[in-house]
């Protein structure tokens, strides 16, 4: 089955693994030994829920809970940010825990959008795996169609994952400071505009965002339905902010979580020279040597 023109989602495993599926497609390849669900439903502590919770409280057949918290982020303080990219051997054995193999189509959901499960997509792709899906509508789309849903878990043969890093662009704190001041590059925010303006900041040291970045909320890549945009407005979307094919951009949210989201949709559209700034917000705005704006529009930031 392939998608129909204007969709991004939908081609067969044998013919591509495409960045997105439709619910359609993976109710067709639920018993498919090369497809791997993960659910990666995340949850800020304040809650009140947990993704585990809410796994074991139902799930898609067949799918493997994966925590972004120990599974595809490094405890904090090892790295930059509240959820530091994991180094190879962590998420190596992370992958071969749910079942991923050289071989293994990943399929991720969350419930939020593919804000969560963007960051599956990304890592496997750092990490050298290209044979990876975010579930377009995610486990809302799936409840709403009355697709089967099991609190069976399932028992898991641990793969060989031999993870390769470099396959996904990353930048650090100085790299982000020397691009917000480059009219090459384009910074962008991916956090909600209340947080980029400095209205309110939940979680991190202070609030505001790195002068010179643009806000571009995760949330403007989905439709009503929180599917993703089709290609066409994506670029239109991007575009509008100054992104071009052969401009440098980065993308930042919280913690270089939801930035995936941002870079995944950047890659729908057809832009691939996007890097994630790894310690993202939570990182810069623990630096006090380094300038935080507010407001709803990007102050310049000049370096030297």
């Amino acid at each position: 089955m392939r998608a129909g023109p204007d969709s991004n989602a939908g081609t067969p495993v044998d013919e591509g693994d495409p960045p997105l599926v439709s619910t359609t497609w993976l109710a067709q390849h639920l018993d498919d030994p090369r497809v791997r669900i993960a659910d990666v439903r995340w949850y800020l502590p304040n809650a009140g829920k947990t993704g585990r919770a809410e796994y074991q409280r139902g799930h898609l057949p067949g799918a493997v809970f994966v925590d972004l918290d120990t599974q595809l982020a490094a405890p904090p303080g090892t790295g930059p940010g509240r959820h530091p990219i994991p180094d190879a051997q962590r998420f190596a054995r992370a992958m071969s825990a749910a079942g991923v193999g050289a071989d293994t189509h990943v399929v991720a959901y969350d419930d939020a959008g593919g804000a969560i499960a963007a960051r599956l997509w990304w890592l496997l792709r750092h990490y050298g795996h290209s044979r990876v899906s975010v579930l377009d509508g995610g486990f809302t789309a799936w409840l709403a169609e009355r697709r089967p849903v099991t609190t069976d878990e399932p028992s898991i043969r641990p793969a060989a994952f031999h993870a390769q890093p470099g396959g996904e662009r990353v930048v650090d704190k100085t790299a982000v400071q020397r691009l917000a001041a480059d009219p090459g590059a384009v910074v962008l925010d991916a956090r909600a505009a209340e947080r980029y303006e400095g209205v309110t900041e939940p979680v991190d040291p202070r609030p505001g965002h790195v002068p010179g970045a643009l806000s571009a909320p995760f949330a403007g890549n989905l439709t009503p339905q929180a599917t993703f945009l089709d290609r066409n407005a994506l670029r239109r979307r991007y575009e509008a902010l100054g992104v071009t094919p052969h401009k440098q951009v980065v993308a930042y949210c919280g913690s270089g979580v939801t930035a995936c989201h941002t870079l995944l949709a950047l890659h729908l559209a057809g832009f691939r020279h996007a890097a994630l700034y790894e310690g993202s917000w939570s990182d810069w705005s623990s630096d006090p040597t380094l300038p935080a704006a507010t407001g709803p529009r990007p102050h310049p930031l000049t370096t030297g």
